[in-house]
């Protein structure tokens, strides 16, 4: 579509009664968001000089600090941050042996609120399930006082749909496994990949069950374990899963670019700043906070927006939504002109869905011609999605959400491989190219600050 195309569309369609800026700005700013370098230098910061954060620990606690001294540098205004107590998570030692009838250590790791063994573990006989309806459907009888193997293998899929569904046996598995009467449960790791690396993820008993304790085994050991269960033969295994609950606190780290217009409501974009701490969160979340910022930033470079825009890093989000939560009771009535959330990894963006209201269509829309020139296609119109912001769009807020192509993202997902080296810089660079240009078309418009008069 040539420009003079775009131009007579927004102005066409555009509603009176919001301010649009010039297209020729936005796919300026879009096609500059192409060479950017704030992203990368954020997410390589934040890996490299902080490493893993997880939710509610000291390392969080230095990742919050290292944010707000970023922001400030990068020239952000209202940088502060809003603390929370929370419950705190942490792992000790691990490991899985089979020890009959074909004795081999196996790898794993503990989910997210698992109950610790004794130091030296635990040994009971396994009891396996090919799905997490198989093994609902199982009598007590056939579980109590065993270990539970669950398999339930995911597919791969561009738009990761499969993680709710097949995310079962480690999300629900757990307590319904207390239930039946289980000393503890090992689930398949909810991955796409064949490394011998575990897959971590929260899991929350339900309210009255007896906490017990919980593992991930990787897949291709989750794979080795059905094989010596279908040999027919009783198999047990001895299993150490160490942790310990206590008490901490988490918080949000929030900046802005004020706009020309206090009053306005303002736009929200953000992801979430711990991770788990097995790798050092380049992908889930370091790229999302890193993406969104970048783009905010290209913005302020550029002028001020009519709209202030709100950066957020949700703190615990891995372990509970604590800052989504969190953000939503001190925020939540406030006038939000649009939200937004990067957390599905660092790969290119292939489609824009969005909620903006029947009255807002046409903004929606020039939103998508905006994008289209970076190979991202038009999605829904009715929905957007994001972990930490769910809360708001369940309450009704407008949202945007930037689809990335997930086909890769749960090879490396909550495992010891989600690295600074998995991020390619160039799809870095074309999703900041379409948070900017988003941010351009939602912006209101954005005027050059007025050059000083040079001293004499």
């Amino acid at each position: 579509m040539t420009k003079h195309l775009f131009a007579a569309f927004l102005l066409a369609s555009a509603a009176p009664s919001l301010a649009q800026p010039a297209p020729t700005q936005v796919a300026q700013l879009r096609d500059d968001a192409l060479k950017d370098n704030y992203a990368w230098d954020i997410v390589e910061g934040l890996t490299t000089e902080v490493g893993p954060r997880m939710a509610g620990t000291e390392a969080e606690a230095r990742a919050r600090e290292w944010a707000v001294k970023k922001l400030k540098a990068m020239g952000f205004a209202n940088v502060r941050i809003e603390p929370f107590d929370m419950p705190v998570w942490t792992r000790g030692a691990e490991g899985a042996e089979v020890l009959t009838p074909f004795p081999q250590r196996m790898v794993i790791t503990a989910l997210g609120n698992s109950a610790s063994t004794p130091p030296e573990g635990i040994t009971g006989e396994i009891v396996g399930f090919n799905s997490m309806a198989e093994f609902e459907a199982a009598p007590a009888d056939e579980v109590r006082g065993r270990i539970v193997f669950v398999s339930h293998a995911m597919p791969r899929t561009q738009d990761g749909s499969g993680y709710g569904f097949f995310g079962g046996p480690r999300r629900q598995g757990p307590t319904v496994a207390s239930k039946k009467g289980a000393i503890a449960i090992v689930v398949r790791s909810i991955g796409t990949d064949y490394h011998r690396n575990p897959h971590a993820g929260v899991q929350t008993f339900a309210d009255g069950v007896k906490p017990i304790p919980a593992g991930a085994l990787s897949i291709p050991d989750a794979e080795q374990l059905q094989r010596i269960l279908k040999r027919g033969q009783p198999v047990t295994m001895h299993l150490t899963l160490v942790s310990q609950v206590t008490q901490g606190k988490s918080g949000n780290v929030i900046a802005e670019v004020p706009g020309r217009d206090p009053k306005a409501p303002f736009i929200l974009v953000g992801g979430h700043l711990d991770s788990w701490d097995q790798g050092t969160g380049a992908i889930d979340d370091g790229s999302g906070v890193a993406i969104t910022t970048a783009a905010a930033k290209r913005i302020m470079d550029a002028g001020r927006p009519l709209r202030t825009i709100r950066i957020v890093w949700f703190g615990a989000e891995e372990v509970g939504l604590f800052g989504g939560i969190d953000y939503q009771k001190k925020h939540g009535t406030e006038l939000h002109y649009a939200i937004a959330e990067s957390d599905f990894g660092a790969d290119r963006i292939w489609k824009v869905d969005s909620k903006l209201g029947k009255d807002r269509e046409a903004e929606a829309k020039a939103l998508q011609i905006a994008l289209a020139p970076l190979g991202i296609v038009p999605g829904s119109l009715e929905k957007a999605d994001g972990s930490d912001i769910e809360p708001l769009l369940n309450a009704g807020l407008p949202g945007v959400g930037l689809s990335q192509d997930g086909t890769h993202y749960f090879d490396i997902h909550h495992t010891p491989d989600d690295t600074l080296d998995k991020i390619d810089p160039e799809a870095l660079r074309q999703n900041v190219a379409a948070w900017t240009a988003m941010l351009g078309v939602l912006s209101g418009g954005i005027e050059p600050e007025p050059k000083r008069a040079k001293r004499r």
